[in-house]
Order: C-alpha cells, then sequence, then structure tokens
C-alpha cells in the first residue's frame, strides 16, 4: 500500500445489518467512538435491504428477533416483514447516533495486516485507512449463490437472484420459473403466483414446511408492551426458552423430532388433494436436517391451477426452454433463482490477507474453522460476528450476534489491560481443539445424521455452519476471552509491560 496520509481508527467494522449496527451500537455504549462502518451499499440494513422480494418476511417472532438494548414494542405482526425490519434497522441506526460513523458505497476491496505495525490497512471503494481491529459483519446470507446452469446465457427473457429482485420488472402475464424451494422460494412462490400465467417450480428437493402462526398484534397488546415493558420483556422471554428447549431434539435425540414429521405432513395434506403431488412433496429425510420453513400460503398456491411443480433441479437451458433433472421441458419468459447464498466459503475471505501472507478464504479451503467463531488463526485482531458453527436452526441469531458483541468488548478490553501497541492472535492449538470439540458434538445432530445434502455442510461434508447447542451457552462460553488462547503479539523490541489485571499477568 502506498505511503500517503490516510485515516487510522481504532475499529473497522465492515458491514451495517444486525451483526455490523450491533457492534456499532456497543463500541459507543463503550465510549469508544473511534471507529467506522463500512458499507459497500448506499444505505442500512444487510440482507434485510438486499432481500425485498414480494412476501419477503422473518421466520422468527419479532419481539425475538431485535436487539436486547433496542427492544421494539411496535412490532405490527407475530412475524414481521422485510420492510418493519428494515425501518427497525434504520431507527436503530438514528436512535444511537450511528450515520456519522458509517461510510456508505465503501465497498472493502482488500484487508492486509501489517507484521511490522501491527494494524490492518484496508482498501475501499471510497478511499484507503487502517484499523488496530476489524470485525467483519458481511454476514453469511450476503452473496447470492447462482448455480452454474449451462446455457444459461443464452435464455432470452429476464433472470435474476431472489436477493437482487428487479423491481422495475413486471411478472404480471408472465410465464415465471422458480428454481429451488429454500426459505425465499416458499415465499416468492405465494406471493407471485395470482399475477403470473404460469408459474414453474422446479423442486430439486422438497423441504419440510410447518404452519406459520402468524397474526397482526393488536392496538392493545402494543400499548401494553409500551407502557408496561415488564411485559415485553415476559413475551421475548417466553419465545426463547421454548426455543431453547427444542434444541435437544436437534442436536442430541433426531429420532425424538417424528411427531413433527407429522405435523408437517398433515399440514400439507389440508392442502394437497393430488397423491402424486403429495409424494413429490414428502421429504426422504428427518425434519430438521435442512431448515425447517414456515408457511399457511406455500401449499394452497402450489395447488392453484396455474402452477406446475417440477421435482427435479434445472439442468439446461435452451433459449427459452429449461430442461429438468428428470428429461421434462417447460418454456419460460423469467427465471428466478432462489438458490441461496455463498454460507461456507464467505467471498470476504478472499480479500482478507492474514499474518503468514495467504488469505482467509486459502487457510479455510479445507473447512471455515474460528475460535468461538470469532477468530482464525494467524489473523491478529480480526473478529468475525455470525462466524463458522455459530448458526442456529430453531431461534434468534440476534440472541448468537449479542453474545459475540460481548467477546468483541472483553477483547478490547484485554488489548486495553496489556496496554501500548499490541495484537491478539487466536493459537492455532486453540482453534483446532474448539474445532475438535464442535466437530465431535456434531457427530449426533440431525443435521449430520438426518440423510440430507444442506447449506450447513460445506464441500468437504463438514457440517461449519451450526452450532450444536443452546443460545445461553453460547453466550457462555464467549462472555470473556481466555487470553491462554491467544498469543500476544508486540512490535519488535517492544518490552512486555506490568500493567493490567491478573488474567492478563497470568496468561502473559
Amino acid at each position: 500500500m502506498a505511503e500517503r496520509e490516510q485515516q487510522h481508527v481504532r475499529v473497522a467494522v465492515i458491514g451495517s445489518g444486525f451483526g455490523g449496527l450491533g457492534a456499532a451500537v456497543r463500541l459507543r455504549r463503550q465510549g469508544i467512538t473511534d471507529f467506522v462502518v463500512l458499507e459497500r451499499a448506499d444505505s442500512v440494513g444487510g440482507t434485510w435491504r438486499d432481500n425485498s422480494y414480494p412476501g419477503c418476511a422473518c421466520d422468527v417472532p419479532s419481539h425475538l428477533y431485535s436487539f436486547s438494548f433496542a427492544p421494539n414494542p411496535e412490532w405490527p405482526r407475530n412475524f414481521s416483514g422485510q420492510e418493519h425490519i428494515r425501518a427497525y434497522l434504520e431507527r436503530v441506526t438514528d436512535t444511537f447516533g450511528l450515520r456519522p460513523h458509517i461510510r456508505f458505497n465503501a465497498e472493502v476491496r482488500g484487508l492486509r495486516w501489517s507484521n511490522s505495525a501491527l494494524h490492518w490497512e484496508i482498501e475501499t471503494a471510497s478511499g484507503a485507512l487502517t484499523a488496530d481491529v476489524v470485525v467483519s459483519a458481511t454476514g453469511p446470507l450476503s452473496d447470492p449463490k447462482l448455480p452454474d446452469v449451462p446455457g444459461l446465457d443464452t435464455f432470452p427473457g429476464k433472470v435474476f437472484h431472489s436477493a437482487r429482485w428487479d423491481h422495475d420488472y413486471d411478472l404480471r402475464g408472465k410465464r415465471v420459473a422458480m428454481i429451488g424451494t429454500g426459505a425465499s422460494a416458499i415465499q416468492i412462490v405465494p406471493a407471485i403466483q395470482p399475477d403470473v400465467s404460469r408459474l414453474t417450480l422446479f423442486q430439486r428437493t422438497p423441504p419440510w414446511v410447518l404452519p406459520r402462526a402468524d397474526r397482526k398484534i393488536s392496538a392493545a397488546e402494543k400499548w401494553l408492551h409500551t407502557k408496561v415493558p415488564a411485559t415485553r420483556a415476559a413475551r421475548r422471554g417466553l419465545l426463547w426458552g421454548i426455543r431453547e428447549l427444542q434444541v435437544s431434539a436437534f442436536t442430541k435425540r433426531p429420532n425424538e423430532l417424528g411427531l413433527i414429521e407429522f405435523l408437517a405432513k398433515n399440514h400439507m395434506r389440508k392442502a394437497i388433494k393430488d397423491p402424486g403431488m403429495r409424494v413429490a412433496l414428502t421429504p426422504d429425510y428427518r425434519i430438521g436436517c435442512k431448515r425447517i420453513l414456515l408457511s399457511n400460503t406455500y401449499y394452497p398456491a402450489l395447488a392453484r391451477p396455474n402452477v406446475d411443480l417440477v421435482p427435479a433441479g434445472l439442468t439446461e437451458v435452451r433459449g427459452a426452454t429449461l430442461v429438468a433433472a428428470d428429461g421434462s421441458e417447460t418454456e419460460a419468459d423469467a427465471i428466478v433463482f432462489g438458490t441461496g447464498f455463498h454460507v461456507t466459503d464467505m467471498p470476504i475471505a478472499q480479500r482478507v490477507t492474514g499474518a503468514n501472507g495467504t488469505t482467509l478464504a486459502e487457510e479455510w479451503k479445507d473447512g471455515m474453522a474460528a475460535l468461538r467463531g470469532a477468530s482464525a488463526a494467524g489473523f491478529p485482531n480480526f473478529l468475525t460476528l455470525i462466524g463458522p458453527n455459530t448458526g442456529l436452526g430453531n431461534s434468534s441469531m440476534i440472541l448468537m450476534i449479542e453474545a459475540q458483541l460481548n467477546y468483541m468488548v472483553d477483547f478490547l478490553w484485554q488489548l486495553d489491560v496489556l496496554g501500548g501497541k499490541i495484537a491478539l492472535t487466536a493459537r492455532q492449538s486453540a482453534v483446532d481443539e474448539w474445532t475438535r470439540k464442535i466437530q465431535r458434538r456434531m457427530e449426533r445432530t440431525v443435521w449430520n445424521t438426518g440423510g440430507c445434502d444442506s447449506w450447513y455442510l460445506d464441500a468437504n461434508g463438514r457440517n461449519t455452519t451450526a452450532w450444536p447447542g443452546t443460545t445461553a451457552e453460547f453466550k457462555k462460553v464467549t462472555r470473556q476471552v481466555d487470553l491462554a488462547e491467544y498469543e500476544v503479539l508486540r512490535p519488535p523490541g517492544a518490552a512486555v509491560g506490568t500493567s493490567g489485571s491478573a488474567r492478563a499477568e497470568v496468561a502473559v
């Protein structure tokens, strides 16, 4: 990087979704104002800004899918839509005075650790800067994944991913092909079905779908939650507790999920009367192996006369003709891909170069691994929010984010305690031991034993995405930084200081 005067900050946060904004709030509440939030778009919101497709909503109850330090008594529904969640994040940004810290249109193009200066050199679309600490909050659901379909470039119609919805293209009266049956697809299908002339759903693998207990939250409830905050906290606590009790079935006793499968099949039977379609829509793997989906409108939409189900994946495109793996052919005017995101191969990893001169992507070529989901070996003063093995299958990721924010705050506190120009880098042995423990626990989870191929698994078949425990347990193991798991880096020739707590001195 060229020698020139440039801004230096104590902390650079990448991304302004829930993780990035949460980090910014916690930094300010700790009295740390020397930080920036680097955002590639022109507004905050992360995945809730990017995913604006018809029907987009959260599948976690609103009062649980929000920050504990920024409750919202005005949620309109049990499960809020994308527009309400995005508006909530805008309010958080303003309420906590975060906008002066945010650099919009500042996509991070590269980060390189300087072993001599002990800081990160950062190149962005809006200029260069350096930072003592980098907090990556890009999230796993930020970069769309498109399959490599032969002949797709010959398609004469419109093509886009669900996370990059083209609102200028009118689907009314069009023949639309929906590729994929994940969380986005089951919301899009019922939303566009009444308007299109023909909707063809390409289903490689059927999902398990349960009823969605959604309704409007009454004015009386909103009033009560505003005037008596304890009722709001109790509602959140109940929602959390129910989901904590479900964890053991997913992580230790998958065979107990049979009753849930029965409920899902019964839910389907109510809407799908065609026996052949029922067979095609019934999964052959244990419920929970893939993400469980919630919808009251998906199956009824599939039963409509203008919808065709193709129980096979898309394998080839020949002009306007789409060819499925079962040999069937479909004519279409538009293709919508609901094919997920780069979760186990996050693109940001290709742009981060650590202390050994290798990128994070290179270090993770055999699978993602980070100490307590945050610190990768060889990448000093670099923390990841929603990193490896922090994902959930049944509860709110905001709980996991807040736990990691506790870890971030303690990480910064430890740097202060140690004093001087220093850095902390996770020991390879600590990362390896943490990963071994996680993978041992993963062996009996439904994600590994349920008989499916899901986005939880990486290219090597290893689950580097999900957390095999409760959110309470994760909060406990990320409450404090254990300096024994880190190596303290100082500039060449620097003397080791004597100030600091007993925790720091013993570890050094």
